[in-house]
């Protein structure tokens, strides 16, 4: 196996085309992390939730991290981990713009609203209900990956059997 750093091209190539993360954040020394799924463009990750405990956290401490992976056939993955901060896009006049293309970056994509509109157990019927859309402004990005490589004196492709 052969580890290697991706560029930042290859890391934003996997972010792309990728729609789900894992989403850290951190209150009062602890962490939290939880999945959601996201659409890039022009270095923000955009995403929608629900009110609850992460939104109040990246409320409470904006600085936050992504981590997207990617596993292929022979033990090959890619890894990026995005550091940035929340930027809540509030229903506001201010903000209309930005929620507009967040909601048309994220419906491009089927469930776009899973898992950040979902909630465990039974859900009340309520007639307006609190969508709350977010960004990520992306400060860095650091990428891995690993590489199958075939042992020297082993033609690529074929490996001994294990028994």
């Amino acid at each position: 196996m052969l580890l290697k750093e991706m560029t930042w091209q290859e890391s934003i190539d996997l972010i792309s085309a990728s729609r789900l993360g894992r989403l850290a954040c951190a209150r009062e020394n602890r962490p939290y992390v939880v999945p959601i799924h996201f659409a890039y463009a022009n270095d923000c990750l955009y995403s929608f939730s629900m009110p609850g405990q992460k939104i109040d956290w990246m409320r409470a401490n904006p600085h936050v991290c992504i981590q997207v992976d990617e596993f292929s056939q022979h033990r090959e993955w890619r890894s990026v981990v995005v550091y940035g901060v929340f930027e809540e896009l509030t229903d506001t006049p201010q903000w209309k713009r930005e929620r507009n293309h967040a909601w048309t970056l994220l419906h491009e994509f089927p469930n776009w609203w899973e898992p950040g509109g979902l909630k465990p157990g039974p859900q009340p019927v309520v007639r307006d209900s609190t969508h709350i859309f977010y960004r990520i402004l992306v400060e860095t990005v650091t990428g891995r990956r690993a590489i199958e490589v075939a042992p020297a004196d082993e033609p690529a492709g074929t490996h001994p059997r294990r028994g």
